[in-house]
């Protein structure tokens, strides 16, 4: 039996964590295949040879798109020469059109990680949000399960897409395997310009509040630390600089880095004191992960999602305690270390291996 991964921004890149999830938890698959089962690929024109390189697919299918084309087709819904089998997506993206599961053993399962579609529709691209509602309905119609990272967020789908929630099925999400500091750290935040020792605030999918929450929870701390925002959209820096001066921060200090690689990002944790995560949107919290998984203290946002995923792995409080919450965990050595090892012991929660496992499981059972 071979279960066959949509991989469709192996070489286009549109949500570099979801890109790297999805490299990830096709390692693991092949890693954790069941016994005369093996893992294949669905790849978009002109990834075949990324594909290949990730080394122990069986077979590597590739659409007759290019990764653009390709997405406006399947949510028309017009998928030729993909085929049927098992097919997994690490994303919405994916063939959902009218299949056999009882007869032919046909399957499709799909994979939300965030809801800011929904929830912040006005902040996105009209073409980007019209793509994840399309999508959506389509799985209404056509997916056999739809994979979300949290019990949250399953909630929350339940209520956008009351007709799928039946379907819908709990997996974590995790750091990429082997997520640890590299023995260049130094050198590469000298490279990134970054202190040696600093405050993260994870700053992708969050709002101008949300951030202006987490720099003012920096500023009430009194001592200056330096504040490094990661995941800041192109184009949005002066407009963080101007957040972290209304905050009382001086622009020299404030540090906005868009996406970075895997090691750049464990480099610049190696040398947090703390990572505050103020965004309160359903979307999987992959720095709190990250996070977690280098035991670094963590202090988020009260939300349903950071409350399931830290449970008593991290610090959690309202938008306006934030900065309390912060003072509280960098308030002694002792304090520090103290939520750096519940830090730690939490992310090892999280795990690719694991998510792969359940994958296996959840198709035996479809």
């Amino acid at each position: 039996m071979s279960l066959r991964v949509v991989l469709d921004q192996l070489s286009d890149v549109v949500d570099a964590d979801v890109a790297e999830a999805s490299v990830q938890l096709t390692r693991a698959l092949i890693a954790v295949a069941p016994k005369d089962c093996d893992v294949a690929a669905i790849v978009p024109a002109g990834s075949e040879g990324a594909a290949r390189e990730l080394g122990g697919l069986a077979a590597v299918a590739k659409a007759p798109l290019a990764r653009t084309r390709l997405a406006a087709a399947w949510q028309l819904g017009i998928a030729p020469g993909v085929g049927g089998g098992l097919i997994h997506a690490p994303s919405l993206m994916a063939p959902l059109v009218r299949h056999d599961r009882v007869h032919q053993n046909d399957q499709t399962v799909v994979t939300l990680w965030e809801m800011c579609a929904w929830e912040v529709a006005d902040e996105l691209p009209r073409n980007v949000v019209a793509w994840y509602r399309a999508m959506l309905k389509r799985a209404e119609k056509h997916a056999d399960a739809i994979v979300v990272p949290a019990h949250a967020m399953a909630q929350r789908l339940g209520e956008v897409s009351p007709k799928i929630a039946a379907r819908v099925r709990v997996i974590p999400g995790a750091a990429p395997a082997g997520f640890a500091v590299p023995s260049d750290a130094v050198g590469r935040r000298r490279d990134l310009m970054i202190p040696d020792e600093v405050i993260v605030i994870a700053g992708g999918r969050c709002d101008d509040s949300a951030l202006a929450a987490g720099l003012s929870a920096v500023a009430s701390l009194g001592e200056e630390y330096a504040v490094v925002v990661l995941d800041i959209g192109e184009g949005r820096e002066p407009r963080v600089q101007d957040l972290a001066a209304a905050a009382g921060l001086r622009a020299e200090v404030v540090h906005s880095r868009g996406v970075l690689s895997v090691p750049d990002r464990a480099a610049v944790l190696d040398a947090a004191v703390a990572l505050v995560a103020p965004s309160t949107l359903t979307a999987f919290p992959w720095r709190v992960v990250e996070a977690l998984a280098l035991g670094v203290p963590v202090v988020a946002v009260g939300s349903v999602v950071h409350e399931e995923i830290l449970l008593d792995g991290g610090s959690i409080a309202d938008a306006a305690d934030l900065g309390d919450a912060l003072a509280q965990v960098l308030s002694s050595d002792e304090n520090r270390k103290r939520f750096a090892v519940r830090s730690a012991d939490r992310g090892k929660a999280f795990a690719w291996w694991d998510h792969a496992e359940r994958v296996w499981a959840l198709h035996a059972e479809l």
